[in-house]
């Protein structure tokens, strides 16, 4: 290797093994991380600097086996097979090496220098087990380092061993070789020479023993790899048939069988356990289990912890919202008395000061929400949770893995499509897709604490939780209509999910997801919602002239000098209300409403309101930023100093309110969603059915809010 290109280290390892928190420790990146299968669901890279040598590391998925019947399978080994990284880094989970090993035994069959990092040492010491590093080390062809990886132990020892690795010779790596029964090591041994016959200078011996195992275990990719060669596969099948009429057993089983006796036999030289420790942990989480997934109480329980998280987003939020609200109020008057009239001024503090310090002021509630999301992922219950789901969601038409993306998309529906990936069969994955964008993204949650508070400022805790349990229950039964009409055969696969420990969260994890979703917030705060502000500005501004019907200054004039007239002061009112309105109609934007207001006005909404919702159509954030412009101009024309809630509730009665949340909640996702949901489905129809889809369902239900919504409330 050169010792001056960057090493290339790939991280892999099963789900839950601690590998983006070590990709994360490494490299100082905050990628999201969980107590729960396949967070992970694409590579991702970053280069560091250890001992003057760059390594590239790689972290891939988290998978269990090295076939290509996942997405993430194949991202896996399409790089340890294509691109070939200097180094492979396979994290194991010290507490539970029968699972992690068998990925452990392909990895060495593909005969790639390796380091193993034995994660969680912590956890296993809680457990009673201990692990003899240097018998381990020499069974598996390669040093072993134990760490615990979210505090950082053995990081250091960790890039030391990389870039000693580094300097060793290649093909230097040990030769492990995985006993196999005589029959089926005959086989291998027979496609190997095979495979070398037919690729003598592309194959080395261990990816031709690779490659034959593949072969005999019926790797449909593997064996159309090698289609052209007509004689090798009829030799594979007849082979995988002799197997079959030798044990009575297929091939796939017996290479299995092979691997698990080797990690058994390694288990036995390497590994002693505390039998009493681990039955007292193996009985605590037990014990848990059976109130958290109690067939009676675990549902309700469910449903308790999630109104406990929409209820203290809500009030807790309150105090540092109306801080900050307070602060963006002082800083628009403290500009006001001292710059001079002008446009800019204008702009400034009714364009971009209005729209991005009426959005900033709900960061709060966002960091609030996530916190709430890290915890449940960190300790484990957002897996008890999935499994708590699961019968409910097939019996609606959507697979049980789809609940990790659908709960994903609370946060973004962009990484909650992609997450959908972990689902194998198409059509339960095209079903998951397209009921996503119906999950209420932090981006639309801004809209539902402004509406919640200046509307139902007594149960507005409540109100979030309605909706965001009403964004659930359309996605359950929209999913449902579709499984049964034009995506029938989805949701026929089991649900099969490895149930983590139950972990005490650490406050660096918990940051990572507070933080990543407060730092994307203020990046569309200093982004899009400073672009939306200034265009929605410009539009309340422009055109400057405006020719009215009538000489309302005259008017006024004459009526404030008629001072006996008693009625005058009311008129004075309605003057200047009806300038206002005629002036704000011949504006760009009251241009651009006098076209979309006939579409909205059956629900009940007005001019800005419209408004708002056609900007959304681009980020559901300009929402809030929008009204916020819009109002500040209202609230200088009016004379009065008004807060937006304030502005919002005498605009609309609580039915509207409740009618924009729910169009809000269902209108078309935004503009990247749509892409990613392109991307997904690789469909121009599938796409624009969601848009389509979307609509409808927002206008029918905002429709049927409106008209029968009065005698509710």
């Amino acid at each position: 290797m050169s010792t001056n290109a960057p090493i290339r280290v790939a991280l892999i390892g099963n789900p839950n093994t601690g590998r983006t928190t070590l990709f994360n420790q490494i490299t100082g990146e905050k990628q999201a991380t969980g107590n729960y299968a396949r967070v992970t669901v694409s590579k991702s890279s970053q280069t560091v600097t250890h001992q003057g040598r760059e390594i590239e590391l790689i972290d891939l998925p988290g998978v269990y086996m090295l076939n290509s019947k996942t997405d993430e399978e194949k991202v896996t080994r399409d790089l340890l097979r294509n691109e070939c990284p200097d180094i492979v880094i396979n994290v194991i989970n010290a507490g539970n090496l029968e699972r992690n090993l068998m990925l452990t035994t392909q990895l060495i069959e593909m005969g790639l220098p390796r380091i193993f990092a034995l994660n969680m040492k912590d956890e296993a010491d809680s457990q009673g087990v201990r692990i003899h590093c240097d018998t381990l080390s020499s069974l598996l062809g390669g040093p072993v380092i134990e760490m615990v990886a979210r505090d950082g132990m053995g990081i250091e020892a960790l890039m030391d061993e990389i870039v000693r690795h580094s300097e060793k010779p290649s093909g230097t790596c040990p030769t492990v070789k995985i006993g196999y029964d005589s029959h089926l090591e005959e086989a291998i041994q027979r496609t190997s020479q095979h495979l070398t016959d037919l690729h003598p200078d592309s194959m080395s011996p261990e990816q031709s023993r690779w490659t034959a195992i593949k072969l005999l275990e019926g790797d449909t990719e593997i064996l159309g790899d090698e289609n052209d060669h007509t004689q090798l596969v009829e030799n594979v099948q007849n082979e995988r048939t002799t197997l079959q009429q030798q044990h009575n057993e297929n091939s796939e089983s017996l290479v299995l069988s092979g691997r698990y006796g080797f990690i058994n036999g390694l288990l036995e030289e390497a590994r002693e356990v505390e039998t009493d420790t681990l039955m007292n942990r193996v009985n605590l989480t037990r014990a848990i289990d059976g109130v958290l997934l109690n067939r009676v109480l675990g549902l309700p329980l469910f449903l308790a912890f999630m109104w406990v998280m929409f209820e203290t987003t809500f009030t807790l939020g309150t105090y540092p919202m109306d801080w900050i609200d307070a602060a963006v109020g002082a800083l628009s008057d403290s500009l006001n008395g001292v710059l001079p009239e002008s446009l800019f001024k204008d702009l400034l503090i009714n364009g971009i000061i209005a729209g991005m310090g009426g959005t900033i002021i709900f960061l709060p509630n966002i960091v609030i929400l996530f916190f709430f999301i890290a915890l449940f992922s960190e300790t484990g219950y957002m897996a008890r949770g999935a499994i708590l789901v699961d019968r409910m969601m097939h019996s609606f038409g959507l697979h049980g893995k789809a609940f990790i993306p659908m709960i994903t998309g609370f946060g973004c529906n962009v990484p909650a499509i992609m997450a959908t990936r972990t689902i194998e069969n198409p059509k339960d994955r095209l079903v998951a897709i397209l009921v996503n964008p119906f999950m209420s993204c932090s981006a639309r949650l801004p809209v539902f604490v402004l509406f919640a508070g200046a509307f139902f400022a007594e149960n507005a805790g409540s109100i979030l939780f309605g909706v965001y349990m009403a964004s659930i229950s359309i996605a359950l039964l929209t999913a449902l209509v579709l499984s049964k009409t034009l995506i029938k055969g989805a949701n026929t696969a089991p649900f099969l999910m490895e149930l983590p420990p139950y972990r005490m969260p650490t406050w660096g994890s918990i940051y990572i997801h507070m933080g990543r979703s407060g730092a994307e917030f203020l990046k569309k705060v200093t982004g899009v919602i400073l672009v939306g502000s200034i265009i929605i500005w410009f539009l309340q501004t422009f055109p400057q002239e405006i020719e009215l019907s009538q000489d309302y200054e005259s008017q006024i004039s004459t009526l404030q000098e008629s001072s006996e007239n008693p009625a005058a002061h009311q008129e004075i009112t309605q003057l200047k209300r009806a300038q206002e309105i005629e002036i704000q109609q011949g504006r760009y934007l009251g241009q651009v409403g006098d076209v979309i207001q006939p579409l909205f006005s059956p629900l009940g909404f007005d001019l800005n309101a419209s408004i708002a919702l056609l900007t959304g159509f681009v980020a559901k954030e300009v929402v809030v930023a929008t009204f916020g412009v819009l109002y500040s101009h209202g609230d200088e024309a009016n004379e009065e100093s008004r807060g937006l809630r304030d502005s919002l509730a005498s605009s609309m009665t609580p039915v509207t309110a409740i009618a924009f949340m729910i169009f809000t909640l269902l209108y078309v996702p935004c503009l990247a969603t749509i892409a990613v949901l392109y991307k997904e489905t690789q469909s121009l129809g599938w796409t624009t059915f969601s848009i389509g889809l979307s609509l409808t369902l927002a206008y029918t239900l905002a429709l049927l809010v409106t008209t029968f919504g009065g005698g509710l409330l």
